[in-house]
């Protein structure tokens, strides 16, 4: 069952059906809103606001472990998630959708495990492998449905996460450059990590809304910049999810899912008693 954790979640509400909302509890509290439970194209799917439906969580408060682990709770397999991003290169343009394939971790506050030794947590030491931090069998079919409907799409790049909830500097956005990154934002890390903790194929659509503050002659990233061209984008984002979730649901995905819940099972170190 695909779950989407969505900037773009109001283009998504018209197409779901027997919609229930759902309010969820665990050892981790509260996600960051009610779970909508319903079908979209038929399928089984549960939708969950990242920063709450008002936008009223900002990003270093986010409770990340509780949505990951509300929705494997909820029985989700895939995580297709939005991000709103700015580019770092040239030929990203604002407007433009990434299906980013690697990230680099600036964050500084967030806890990153769900095996974080508290009575309430599951047992152990996680050491989770992030070579690859996305599904990519999840990100090639994201990649073929952007093609498939014309939609400008970058088919891998590196996400640099900052904590925010501040916007970079200039020379922090030109050093990031410098270390190879090709997009921003302040959401990737640790949802990435958690969801590989649990066992979820994960990918992102990274839309680009700005060129950050790079660029000596272009405008600096704003806010109101940033929601211009997210309302935009959001019918783009909308459109390859609506197209993507009923090809994932007909794929066979039971030697991806094994192969990550065997992973994250063989990461964890338990001690002997």
């Amino acid at each position: 069952m695909p779950c989407l954790t969505c900037e773009i979640l109001y283009c998504l509400d018209n197409e779901v059906c027997v919609c229930i909302y759902k309010l969820s509890w665990s050892s981790f509290k509260q996600p960051s809103d009610a779970l909508i439970l319903g079908k979209i194209k038929n399928v089984d799917c549960v939708l969950l606001a990242r920063h709450g439906r008002q936008h009223t969580i900002m990003p270093s408060n986010v409770n990340y472990r509780a949505n990951i682990w509300a929705l494997r709770e909820e029985g989700c397999t895939h995580l297709l998630v939005t991000t709103a991003c700015g580019s770092l290169r040239e030929e990203i343009q604002p407007g433009d959708i990434v299906i980013i394939d690697q990230f680099i971790d600036r964050t500084t506050k967030r806890s990153q495990t769900l095996y974080d030794g508290q009575p309430t947590s599951p047992p152990g030491v996680c050491h989770i492998p992030m070579a690859e931090p996305f599904c990519n069998k999840t990100r090639e079919v994201l990649v073929e449905v952007a093609r498939s409907l014309g939609v400008k799409c970058h088919v891998r790049g590196t996400m640099l996460t900052i904590e925010g909830p501040r916007f970079s500097s200039r020379a922090e956005s030109l050093m990031f450059r410098q270390w190879g990154a090709d997009v921003i934002n302040m959401t990737t890390v640790p949802e990435a990590v958690l969801a590989k903790e649990a066992g979820l194929c994960y990918a992102s659509i990274a839309m680009a809304t700005d060129y950050d503050c790079w660029k000596e002659h272009e405008e600096a990233v704003c806010v109101d910049n940033v929601l211009k061209t997210m309302k935009e984008n959001a019918n783009k984002a909308s459109s390859i999810l609506l197209t993507a979730i009923p090809q994932i649901s007909q794929m066979d995905w039971a030697q991806t899912i094994n192969t990550l819940k065997s992973m994250a099972q063989s990461s964890v170190m338990i001690p002997k008693h």
